[in-house]
């Protein structure tokens, strides 16, 4: 310790910033971004407003992608580490001795020996052992950044958060994307209604879905990359300019020789934490991607990060994983936070539930996108809302008035009583609320 504060060593390898700045939230979402601005202005949503024609700089996107990562991880993490002279960063991985030792290689080799140890080494893309795929080459939510050409075609493998997003970019871009997924739907975690609607909204704008579906190999033919397909209907071959792989994420926990510190994972490798972020391993943490753990969040890593070195210093912090959001960036956009309604049948064999159309809500008439819900979820003896999900344009702005609800154990009667701004989408979870107690069918705007 010095003057108070702690002296920290933080290791690793690769840019600064992580998954998130580098390779996941920043360049993904500046990417669906102008994919939107490119591909709605080409579709008439509004009498009497026609239509534009922009043109699309491929490279010239990417570029636009590649300098705001380089500059907000310069801001958000260069810049910010100088002003913690406490904070050594070295090159470098890490390998445990003990509990509380370790060996960095960084072209040579140093031992470092430490009070407390907090592991975030996060995750990387984990792709599928189908036959010929490594062969034929693929890319993922790392690399796809290093694109300067946009394919013609492509075939998404994965219908997750991943795949969405990025299937519906190109898909935005004039890409002919095919989507295979292995499970009976898309987003297979979300409420089955969202699943439904997003896969019906993203099929009228041109992806074309696998579900249930199985690929048997993957080769090259005629300078394309094919792909052989199992579906419930029979086989299908896809031909396609370039293949994305978003299957998943492996913890990158496999060269630490965790066993040296005690710590136990699960059979993934992701490492097993309390509440508190403790290991098995004596004063060993652990936070982010690379923890077992249902959801895998850049502000629940962050979270996670905060109680770990909070207890470090001798606090009694614990995540609420209860409130935590989760969303989905496409447009319409998936949030959800809280327990489904199949995770409530589970609980308490019983369960209160309602969902609103938001073509009942006057905003999304209004902005002309009305093909979307919101559903509410209580605890059908205390009336406490313990889930919300959302398919809605910036649904992801306000789900945190469900989250909050959750976390302070609110009933749907004190979203009803709280009174909301008129004409909002948000508006959607307050007409949910009042479901509840009568049909919104029979209520005019504003009804308390």
């Amino acid at each position: 310790m010095s003057k108070g504060k702690a002296e920290v060593a933080m290791v690793g390898t690769g840019p600064i910033g992580g998954t998130c700045v580098n390779v996941g939230c920043v360049p993904s979402k500046y990417l669906l971004e102008a994919s939107h601005r490119y591909y709605y202005p080409q579709h008439k949503l509004f009498r009497g407003v026609g239509v534009a024609r922009p043109e699309l700089n491929f490279p010239e996107l990417m570029d636009g992608v590649a300098d705001l990562v380089s500059e907000l991880r310069t801001e958000k993490y260069s810049k910010v580490l100088s002003y913690y002279p406490n904070i050594t960063v070295l090159e470098g991985k890490a390998q445990f001795d003990s509990s509380s030792a370790v060996t960095i290689s960084n072209g040579e080799v140093e031992q470092l020996s430490a009070k407390n140890v907090l592991i975030a080494v996060g995750s990387r893309p984990s792709a599928p052992p189908i036959e010929g795929l490594a062969d034929t080459e693929y890319i993922t939510s790392d690399t796809v950044w290093n694109m300067k050409e946009k394919p013609g075609s492509m075939a998404v493998i994965g219908g997750g958060a991943i795949g969405l997003e990025l299937g519906q970019a190109f898909s935005h871009l004039g890409v002919d994307v095919h989507l295979v997924e292995a499970m009976p739907s898309i987003l297979p975690t979300a409420e089955p209604e969202v699943s439904s609607a997003l896969m019906g909204r993203l099929e009228s704008q041109g992806v074309k879905f696998y579900v249930k579906a199985r690929i048997s190999s993957v080769s090259r033919a005629r300078g394309a990359k094919v792909l052989d397909v199992v579906t419930p209907q029979g086989k299908t071959r896809l031909e396609v300019d370039e293949i994305l792989v978003a299957t998943g994420r492996r913890p990158n926990t496999d060269e630490l020789e965790l066993g040296k510190a005690g710590i136990n994972t699960d059979r993934k490798g992701f490492i097993v934490v309390d509440s508190g972020m403790r290991t098995t391993g004596r004063s060993v943490y652990a936070a982010g991607d690379c923890v077992s753990k249902r959801l895998m969040l850049e502000t629940l890593a962050a979270r996670e990060g905060v109680v770990a070195a909070a207890n470090i210093l001798g606090g009694q912090e614990r995540v609420d994983y209860t409130s935590a959001p989760w969303a989905v960036f496409t447009n319409p956009q998936v949030a959800s936070v809280g327990m489904t309604e199949e995770e409530v049948m589970a609980k308490t064999n019983a369960c209160s539930c309602r969902i609103v159309g938001l073509d009942k809500v006057a905003k999304a008439q209004i902005l002309g996108e009305d093909e979307g819900l919101v559903k509410l979820v209580l605890d059908p003896h205390t009336g406490k809302v313990v889930g919300a999900h959302a398919l809605s344009p910036n649904a992801t702005e306000y789900i945190v008035e469900a989250a909050l609800a959750i976390k302070h154990g609110s009933t749907y009667k004190e979203i009803v009583e709280t009174t909301h701004v008129f004409p909002t989408l948000s508006e959607a979870l307050k007409l949910a609320a009042q479901a509840f107690v009568r049909s919104v069918d029979r209520m005019s705007c504003c009804v308390e």
